[in-house]
């Protein structure tokens, strides 16, 4: 069989979050199960200068005022298409937002074009290649289900939506509705309307074939009106096809016993080999090599991942004989408290804006505690990276967050199935209980080194997670089929 997966960011090619990890993922492990995935992803400058060999596959002369071409490309194991727009795609700044840190003015067209294209593609554009059914992900590829529908060339294959952070729904003007091509009947409640504008994820959920999200609490939560963010209605008149599926890691990229990054490599058998990594570690972030346990957070510095949380403790980790690392990039107020934290505290609080994949796997390598406090979090990959290399996880209990890590209390503990800290609600005094708890249980050398190792022994590979989507996929085509015969 045969899959189109539409993403605006794909691992190793462009990453901002979670979702590039998945979608670099996801295509290899469903493979061994008979889909084979070609990846539709936009051609910005540095996925570009990754696929210098990219054939041409198909030339738009005017998509959408825009000329396009389609190019195929093979690239560290994955099969590609990339929609190479250099009025849309090749442009500094990220893939959503410029320079300045504000969003591209015209996302609403660079995202609606490659929706577009995607529809083509499942509609028969390339004679040599169709596929069976098409997997879309989050707000930016979510239209495509809408020209679906609206197509004249449209197939009757399946379709499946993901979303991976409900937060963000591409809500633009229903002015733009003749621009991007699409008919007035499709702005209607039960399709792209809402509130006056059009969303492309209300789109994608009124029209995808089956809807997932990534957690099965996740997708409990958002159907209410505390974390539905304005979408519960919608999704609740779908919820016959709507399913929670918890994401994995990809096992050969995050593995500590043949990990590149790290200057010590080891399993759980050999894992006081993480100490060169934890001297590496403070080294980078020139911090003090002192006793008392390192934490760290790798995270986008915004409200939502409790960044303004962290920010509020970090002193209190200091007094408290610890040392903080902090990756990541977000906010400007976040980022500016934490400054002036590690200002105020040289040698205990480092600080590094942005994010590089070598400093990320040293961090979790190194580190021996590793800080979410999300307000919300649909799945969260940093935990069970955390997990899988050593570091014990302190996260708030929600979403995803609360279904992979085991809170150390005294019942886990004793039966020997704890594996990090867990608080609720999330607020700071709250995560400063939790910091408190790992605290103490790090001064007991027994039980840090049984917390570690059940958490090194935990299993979030993709293979649970890919049975469950190699079953949606067969029951969705199978459906299609039925409805056709």
């Amino acid at each position: 069989m045969n899959v189109l997966s539409v993403t605006s960011e794909i691992f190793p090619l462009i990453k901002t979050g979670g979702l590039a990890d998945v979608t670099g993922a996801l295509p290899k492990v469903l493979s061994a199960r008979g889909y084979r995935t070609r990846s539709l992803i936009p051609g910005y400058t540095s996925v570009l200068a990754e696929v210098r060999d990219a054939r041409p596959v198909h030339f738009f002369p005017d998509l959408f005022g825009n000329p396009a071409w389609l190019l195929e490309a093979e690239c560290q194991g994955l099969d590609l298409l990339v929609l190479n727009a250099p009025s849309l795609y090749d442009r500094p700044g990220g893939p959503y937002v410029g320079e300045d840190g504000i969003d591209h003015p015209d996302n609403w067209k660079r995202f609606a074009v490659l929706s577009y294209v995607a529809s083509a593609v499942a509609g028969g554009l390339l004679p040599d290649w169709t596929p069976d059914l098409v997997h879309t992900h989050d707000w930016q590829t979510a239209l495509t289900s809408v020209y679906m529908r609206y197509s004249a060339n449209a197939r009757a294959i399946p379709s499946v939506l993901t979303i991976h952070n409900l937060a963000f729904q591409g809500q633009y003007s229903a002015a733009h509705l003749k621009d991007i091509g699409l008919p007035p009947e499709a702005l209607s409640i039960d399709c792209l309307e809402y509130y006056g504008d059009m969303s492309y994820l209300k789109g994608g959920i009124r029209t995808a074939s089956a809807i997932t999200t990534v957690s099965p609490t996740y997708a409990r939560e958002i159907v209410s009106p505390e974390l539905g963010m304005g979408m519960e209605g919608a999704l609740l008149s779908r919820l016959d096809t709507f399913t929670g599926i918890v994401n994995g890691i990809d096992s050969e990229i995050w593995d500590p016993a043949t990990d590149p990054y790290l200057p010590a490599r080891y399993d759980v058998r050999h894992i006081r080999n993480r100490g060169i990594n934890r001297a590496r570690l403070l080294e980078t972030f020139r911090l003090d090599a002192t006793p008392g346990p390192v934490l760290a957070a790798v995270t986008r510095l915004t409200w939502q991942k409790g960044g303004d949380m962290l920010a509020e403790v970090a002193e209190e980790i200091a007094a408290l004989g610890g040392k903080l690392i902090v990756l990541g990039k977000g906010s400007k107020d976040i980022e500016t408290q934490l400054l002036l934290a590690a200002g105020r505290h040289p040698g205990k609080i480092g600080v590094r804006i942005g994010y590089d994949e070598e400093t990320a796997h040293l961090v979790h390598g190194g580190t021996d505690i590793i800080i979410q406090p999300s307000r919300f979090e649909p799945c969260g990959l940093t935990q069970l990276y955390a997990l899988r290399y050593g570091a014990v996880p302190v996260v708030s209990r929600t979403g995803g967050l609360s279904e992979t890590i085991i809170d150390a209390n005294d019942a886990a503990m004793s039966a020997r199935v704890a594996t990090g800290f867990q608080f609720h609600p999330a607020t700071s005094d709250n995560l400063r209980l939790a910091i408190h708890r790992a605290f103490h249980a790090y001064r007991d050398p027994k039980k840090w080194a049984r917390l570690q190792n059940q958490g090194m022994k935990a299993n979030f590979s993709w293979e649970r997670s890919a049975e469950q989507y190699a079953e949606l996929y067969g029951k969705v085509i199978a459906k299609a089929q039925k409805a056709t015969a």
